[in-house]
């Protein structure tokens, strides 16, 4: 029972590696390598291995085969030995290059090198302290381009999907037109200190692991407020949990997208009707001197509802924000807390817990509106419809779709975990102020959404992936490798407006 270097704790390689000579008193999975020598012939077990199911089986020895020079189970011995670098260490290598993450709900995911150089200038020059970020979200698909007159998309798409797929519930939640904000909140800060290894007692990030607050005070204000909240429902203590990890979107847009809207939005809601409005001014006084101009005329002037309906769309999601009073939060998933990932939960349990949390604090938390719908029942689906048609119709963007249980599989494999389904008017902010314009509208049916739907998997998994690694209390760069994957993969040339 010779002392070996502990080789495995540094192994970056893509093959995976099973070896033994070295007995352990339980088999560990340790960064794509195992060691399957249980030490049988000292009285342990003798274990197998089964790939590529990769699952263990082990029989105790029938009795001790030959003494061990020392005590092969002596009191306090762990199966893996002193790691070389520190838990919380991180190592640009593990990072370089092509790599290839293991996941428990897509198997591999594979992360192009040119796709990592542009995660790395991200995550070095911009992103919060690694130690906070345990997760970011994946991206989303929209539904299938529907053939509805006027529309773009439409719920039939999203329900015809999942029951194609044999998922027979799904819920509907509202789509809030704010910004994807993690919230990590912890009880006190030597829980911080504790778990993350980091002073603070929470942070709020975006979806792509920026702090999202420039203004400490506010974050320190908004984390306080969902501490209280979380204190008034006892959920503490009903999840057995001193910390918790929330996915949210925060409102107004305006708080985070300001300069997208005064760069971009507005100088094209302005111009376009300073410019259509003259048009069709001088169309009109062309008119009234007995000129044809009456084509033209109508369609400057249909451009110009076009423009001002562009700029009432964003409008309607901006407001001044001048401290943390002016701020909704919407949380609308638990995502993890000590020892536990509540990713397996029905979003049942998780529409609940919102709507508590929204309870205890209804000036900052806003309650995110739902409706379960029976894919195979045609009246559960058009309400479904239905409701869909009333909260677009008053201002709201739209909703996303997802498997009620969580996490579903399908025909193939993991199904979509939401797709969104926007009113035709937000869809205006994304697509143009003229895209309702039949031409227009016939152009954009042609998009391609089979690339955005499998971004959306391989996020969606090692999302869950790096939530899981770091709830087993799993090494920094472990959990930072899904999480570096997740903003890397963010990187694939893919129309973003999708």
């Amino acid at each position: 029972m010779p002392v070996r270097y502990p080789w495995a704790l540094e192994y970056r390689g893509r093959a995976t590696v099973v070896y033994g000579h070295t007995p352990v008193p339980e088999p560990e999975w340790v960064n794509n390598t195992i060691n399957v020598d249980t030490g049988c012939v000292f009285g342990g077990k003798l274990t197998a291995l089964r790939y590529p199911e990769r699952e263990l089986v082990s029989v105790p020895s029938n009795h001790t085969y030959y003494q061990p020079a020392r005590p092969f189970l002596p009191e306090g011995t762990v199966s893996a030995p002193t790691s070389p670098r520190a838990d919380d260490e991180l190592d640009i290598e593990d990072v370089l290059g092509k790599r290839v993450v293991e996941t428990r709900l897509q198997r591999s995911v594979t992360v192009r090198e040119e796709n990592a150089r542009a995660a790395l200038e991200v995550m070095s020059r911009f992103a919060a302290d690694p130690r906070w970020l345990i997760y970011l979200p994946p991206t989303m698909a929209p539904t299938a381009t529907s053939s509805s007159p006027g529309l773009l998309e439409h719920p039939a798409e999203a329900f015809a999907y999942y029951r194609h797929e044999g998922v027979p519930q799904v819920v509907c939640e509202e789509k809030h037109m704010g910004s994807r904000a993690v919230v990590i909140v912890c009880r006190d800060e030597t829980v911080a200190l504790r778990r993350f290894g980091i002073e603070g007692a929470g942070i709020c990030y975006t979806r792509t692991g920026r702090p999202f607050f420039e203004d400490r005070g506010v974050e320190e204000a908004v984390l306080d407020r969902v501490r209280t909240a979380l204190d008034a429902t006892c959920l503490w203590d009903e999840l057995g949990t001193d910390w918790l990890a929330l996915d949210c979107e925060l409102l107004p847009w305006s708080a985070k997208a300001l300069e997208l809207l005064k760069l971009q939005y507005a100088p094209v809601g302005a111009s376009s009707k300073a410019g259509l409005a003259a048009a069709v001014r001088v169309l009109q006084s062309a008119s009234d001197r007995g000129l044809e101009t009456g084509t033209l005329l109508a369609r400057h002037q249909d451009r110009f509802g076009m423009a001002d309906l562009f700029v009432e769309a964003y409008g309607r999601y901006c407001w001044t924000v001048g401290g943390v009073h002016d701020l909704r939060l919407a949380p609308f998933q638990v995502l993890a807390g000590e020892g536990c990932a509540y990713t397996d939960r029905d979003h049942g349990w998780h529409m609940g817990v919102a709507e508590r949390l929204g309870g205890a604090d209804r000036q900052l938390l806003q309650s995110t509106r739902s409706l379960l719908v029976d894919t195979t029942d045609p009246g559960s689906q058009q309400a479904g419809v239905t409701w869909w048609e009333e909260v677009t119709a008053t201002g709201g963007e739209g909703m996303v779709v997802k498997p009620f249980e969580g996490i579903a599989r399908g025909r193939k494999g993991l199904v979509q975990p939401g797709v969104k389904v926007r009113g035709r008017e937000y869809l205006r902010i994304i697509y143009g102020p003229e895209y309702t314009a039949p031409e227009q509208l016939e152009q954009l049916r042609e998009r391609r959404l089979g690339h955005k739907r499998s971004l959306a998997v391989r996020e969606f998994a090692l999302g869950i992936e790096a939530l899981e690694r770091f709830v087993r209390k799993e090494p920094l760069y472990r959990v930072h490798e899904c999480v570096f994957g997740v903003l890397a993969l963010e990187s694939e040339p893919v129309d973003p407006r999708l």
